[in-house]
């Protein structure tokens, strides 16, 4: 409670957001990291020498085990808590990551990712969940984007490692040291995560009220109960969870008989398909295979790729300062857009100097793969974290988030089982499949995604109601956050689609009122 009346109270709230997303280093960790531990030559000893499939199959079972634990997450995180939820991912993230560390053959391999992979994919739908649901309208999209950002720590602290370990160390070391190193991240997020604020809104579901109350003043006005923009929030949530409860009765059924909560469930998990249909786990995880296509060792590609994790880490360090100006709509389409462009140039270098038959263009093509991450990672990957959890109310939140971060572990997974098929039968001819849904991915999602930027929680299922389908031309405006956040201040309370009302502190002679909200819709969107 000192910390956040000594802080700022946006600060306060981002530095827990950053806290939440600790998880998401061992998940960059992990799926970094296994490109240098797979051409060890001890592990290879220890696991049998696995074949191609095998490896494949080693890759996989971490998305295969992240999917599993989506299944049924969102009901544990309704449940338990966003808190306990996170802790229970972090115990399931150790049992995984012992287990390879120490593994004797390759079915602890097998068992040790599948369960890594369980509390990775936990951790990986739970942070932008708590982020979301604890932050102010203008910050959130500075907040759930921590989550690549922390990624892009994990994946660039996991290629120096791997680089210098792949070099410098022989025998078990050589891998079972980076593997036991992953565990590192989790140990103060699994300590410390229960000291955090829990979700108002999680406790707003559960009923408690007055615990609601007490967690956004601390987390939104050092501590102040009688903040006007505190009891403004804490209304708006508290009215809007019993208007859902009424509504919403079932919330996996209303997830699909709802036209509204169907649409975007939809828009959340082609968001989801779309990052893998860009082509970005084919590099990352298959990246010596294609480098060699054009002639770049494997030595020379693990130094490369460390290169590659700096150039991400600027993308989504730009994607946090600037995605609450810019928006989500815009940059995502313009990055799909890009992304596509780097893949053309490079299919043409590879299908015009194969293995290595011109210096300049095995130079170019790298250049075109740091530029295809820096798009990517400046937005596609964090808005696709992003995006999900702040389309939905707090009933279906949890539960439509567990679908959504389920399409992104199975499509992960089937692009990293295809793509060594797909490189044998037809080579470089296989990049056009991503050049091609890179455009396609931008062409879709300026037809059917709207503006979701600053727009409260709360508001979102009447936004989506009056946004139509087909998004360009329909003329909807989306105002800066921080105007809503002032009418918080003054007390204006959105309740669903129909009404404002009016509140002051009744220590100030304080009155309520009601209006039709239709009135405000210039307001709202």
């Amino acid at each position: 409670m000192g910390l956040s009346r000594s802080l700022s109270p946006k600060f306060y709230t981002w530095l827990c957001g950053l806290f939440a997303a600790l998880g998401s280093v061992t998940f960059g960790y992990d799926l970094g990291i296994i490109a240098s531990v797979l051409p060890s030559e001890n592990f290879n000893g220890v696991t049998g020498h696995p074949t191609s499939t095998q490896q494949g199959f080693i890759t996989g079972c971490l998305l295969l085990g992240a999917f599993a634990s989506n299944i049924w997450v969102g009901s544990v995180a309704d449940i338990f808590g966003r808190r306990r939820a996170i802790l229970a991912g972090c115990m399931l993230f150790f049992l995984g990551g012992g287990l390879q560390c120490g593994a004797q053959s390759i079915n602890y391999m097998y068992g040790g990712r599948f369960l890594a992979g369980m509390g990775i994919g936990m951790l990986a739908m739970l942070a932008p969940l708590y982020q979301s649901e604890i932050a102010h309208p203008s910050i959130r999209g500075r907040l759930t984007t921590l989550q690549q950002f922390m990624l892009g720590i994990g994946a660039f602290v996991a290629s120096f490692i791997g680089y210098g370990m792949y070099h410098g160390t022989k025998g078990p070391i050589q891998w079972r040291l980076p593997l036991a190193i992953q565990l590192l991240p989790a140990v103060p997020l699994a300590l410390f995560i229960l000291l955090l604020p829990e979700s108002p809104r999680w406790l707003a579901m559960q009923g408690r009220s007055d615990e609601c109350h007490a967690v956004l003043a601390r987390l939104h006005a050092r501590g102040d109960l009688n903040d006007p923009f505190v009891i403004a929030e804490h209304r708006e949530i508290i009215e809007n969870v019993e208007l859902e409860k009424k509504i919403t009765q079932n919330a996996w059924s209303q997830l699909f008989t709802s036209r509204s909560n169907l649409r975007r469930l939809i828009l959340g998990v082609a968001l989801q398909f779309s990052v893998q249909m860009t082509g970005v786990s084919c590099i990352q995880y298959y990246s010596p295979q294609i480098f060699a296509s054009i002639g770049i060792s494997t030595s020379v590609t693990l130094g490369l790729q460390s290169g590659n994790s700096v150039i991400a880490l600027i993308g989504e360090a730009l994607c946090v300062f600037f995605i609450d100006k810019l928006g989500r709509r815009r940059p995502l389409i313009w990055a799909n857009i890009l992304s596509g462009f780097t893949f053309i140039v490079g299919t043409i270098l590879i299908a015009v100097f194969p293995a290595g038959g011109n210096a300049n263009a095995s130079r170019a093509f790298v250049a075109m793969t740091w530029l295809f991450n820096l798009f990517f990672s400046a937005a596609i990957g964090p808005l696709s974290w992003c995006i999900p959890v702040e389309m939905f109310n707090s009933t279906t939140r949890a539960k439509a988030t567990a679908i959504t971060s389920s399409a992104a572990w199975i499509s992960n997974f089937l692009i990293a089982q295809v793509s060594p098929v797909a490189f044998a039968s037809v080579g470089w001819r296989y990049y056009l499949v991503f050049a091609i849904c890179c455009m396609s991915n931008a062409l879709f999602f300026w037809a059917f995604l709207p503006e979701t930027k600053g727009i409260p929680l709360e508001e979102l299922d009447a936004y989506f109601e009056r946004v139509p389908i087909l998004v360009p031309g329909s003329g909807v405006i989306v105002r800066d956050a921080r105007a809503r956040e002032e009418e918080l201040r003054r007390g204006e309370v959105y309740v669903g689609a129909d009404q404002v009302i009016h509140v002051r502190d009744e220590k100030r002679g304080a009155s309520m009122g009601e209006k039709d909200a239709g009135e405000m819709v210039e307001h709202v969107i």
